[in-house]
């Protein structure tokens, strides 16, 4: 068998090939020691008692396809294997078998010896069963993953606002750990607040990909920041760091719905929502919107957030896929609008008032209760048999609105059984009554959130988008491919550039509503675009830019 070197399939992990019987190799599984090479069988130190030999093509029947040493699953390829024993060893093993004897202060205390038997265990280390091969130290009864013997001691995970720290005994009963929300054993070793009593999680949910930066903090001094994002004047009156030259005192609000009204932080209408307004200028922010930190973890991301309040660009929440020029939480390439940024564990909300929702990412094709969508995030109950479950998109819409269809107001209604069909009053389509939708006071309409809300519902008003740069310019062609009602969040009164052409974003509050120059149908959304420098040229949502 000649095997070659294939430069085409470099990219894939196999550098070489053998044309003859289809069969692709590592480079290192080529160049292994001459010992190894060259023989068919091979005697090995963690199987004296007969000779390993050489395999290609698939494990026997009766295998249970994994290597006794490190358990990994063997594919296709070669292993080498005894039929005697049924003891099978991969050539990673084979080439740099595991240490016999370990001192590994992070681990353990004690020299750990390494087991190379078919075993059942409890891992001190995570709490979770083992089935081969554990490293062991007899006079403490002390067993362990060998993928356990290199956890850190500090860490950061995204599911919590303190560092959280190894132990060899969690001893917290009835505890459950804080990702997987499963319970742990308290006998075991895992990660806990020193900060939190009670607050806990496994070894390996707290060390994944998805709720750890992968950076170990021992011997990291913790930085001590001002998160604080106001200073208090006085009981009515603070000083928000985003607007510092003005003082901002609290109204409690008692009108329903205020279209001329919004936020900055989360470009929503000031609706019964106590707020703080500036005594000089224009500015306000709902009391609940003001109270947000500056800097903070959250659950789709692995590193910190910082609270940006200065930049009026659009961005695109990587949470609920809307489009807004509010208050962000950022870093790097990832922004979250401050609504969906500000969901922590557990989490509230009213359409499932009887038990707590947690961000976990669902294995396979779940679809959310509320739109009947799928996502990859999603906040879910973790109650047995409770299989309510909504994505940050439908967490985060607005519980009371209003509309030009109803002069008063419309209440987001949770999905409900209904026979025979519906129909929006806005769009004059069907509308399916089990999909979250408004309703009026009288409750005879079920109108479409995305036909409430339309296209452009969160561009902040009198804000101004920097144009002639190739950012905003790719960032608009982006917003123009996106499919139909994905783009929830712009707010009034913005300017967007596209290919040169710039469009004012305004309120659809006149008697006769406008036509769209390009469906050519009266605009039916509550915010709609209007072409600079003309006097009817207006775009009803993003499809029609």
């Amino acid at each position: 068998m000649t095997v070659m070197l294939s430069v085409a399939l470099m990219i894939n992990g196999f550098p070489y090939k053998c044309y003859e019987c289809d069969l692709f190799f590592h480079k290192d599984c080529v160049w292994h020691p001459p010992e190894v090479n060259h023989t068919l069988e091979v005697n090995h130190s963690y199987h004296s008692l007969h000779p390993l030999k050489l395999h290609t093509g698939q494990l026997p029947n009766y295998s249970d396809r994994k290597c006794r040493l490190c358990a990994k699953e063997i594919e296709v390829g070669l292993f080498y294997h005894c039929s005697l024993c049924n003891f099978t060893l991969d050539m990673s093993c084979v080439l740099n078998p595991p240490q016999r004897y370990l001192w590994n202060l992070k681990a353990h205390d004690h020299q750990l010896t390494l087991l190379p038997s078919l075993r059942s265990f409890l891992c001190s280390a995570c709490g979770l069963n083992g089935d081969r091969s554990p490293y062991i130290c007899v006079q403490c009864d002390f067993m362990i993953h060998q993928v356990c013997l290199h956890l850190p001691r500090v860490i950061n995970i995204n599911r919590h606002d303190h560092r959280v720290s190894r132990t060899s005994v969690l001893g917290v009963v009835n505890s459950v750990c804080g990702v997987c929300r499963q319970k742990v054993d308290w006998t075991c070793g895992g990660f806990s607040c020193p900060r939190c009593p009670g607050y806990a999680a496994h070894s390996l949910c707290a060390t994944r990909e998805d709720v750890w930066n992968g950076k170990e903090l021992e011997g990291v001094p913790e930085e001590i920041e001002d998160i604080e994002p106001y200073v208090v004047i006085d009981d009515n009156t603070i000083q928000h760091f985003s607007h510092k030259e003005h003082y901002l005192r609290l109204h409690v609000n008692s009108v329903l719905c205020d279209d001329n009204k919004r936020c900055s932080a989360c470009t929503h209408p000031i609706c019964l929502q106590s707020f703080y307004g500036c005594m000089d200028c224009d500015f306000i922010l709902h009391q609940n919107c003001a109270g947000f930190l500056r800097m903070k973890w959250h659950v789709l991301h692995n590193e910190r957030l910082t609270l940006v309040t200065n930049e009026t660009e659009v961005f695109k929440c990587y949470a609920c896929e809307r489009w807004s020029n509010g208050f962000r939480y950022q870093q790097g390439y990832k922004s979250f609008d401050v609504r969906c940024g500000s969901i922590s564990e557990p989490f509230f909300h009213p359409s499932h008032p009887d038990h707590p929702l947690y961000c976990i990412l669902p294995y396979g094709k779940i679809f959310c209760n509320g739109c009947y969508k799928f996502k990859y995030g999603m906040l879910v109950c973790v109650e047995y048999e409770c299989n309510h479950l909504i994505c940050f998109n439908c967490a985060t819409l607005p519980p009371v609105v209003k509309h030009r269809v109803d002069d008063h107001p419309l209440s987001l209604c949770y999905g409900e059984k209904a026979s025979g069909i519906c129909w929006c009053d806005i769009c004059e389509a069907k509308a399916d009554p089990e999909i979250w939708f408004y309703t009026c006071k009288d409750q005879r309409a079920s109108l479409h959130t995305s036909c409430v809300l339309g296209d452009f519902s969160g561009l902040m008003p009198g804000s101004t988008l920097k144009s002639a740069s190739n950012s905003s310019e790719v960032l608009l062609n982006n917003i123009v491919s996106r499919p139909f009602c994905s783009f929830l969040e712009l707010m009034p009164g913005s300017t967007l550039e596209s290919a040169g052409k710039s469009v004012e974003v305004g309120l659809n509050k006149s008697t006769s509503r406008p036509f769209c120059i390009s469906c050519k149908l009266h605009c039916i959304f509550p915010i709609i675009l209007k072409r600079l420098g003309t006097s009817d040229e207006y775009f009803c949502s993003i499809l029609c830019i």
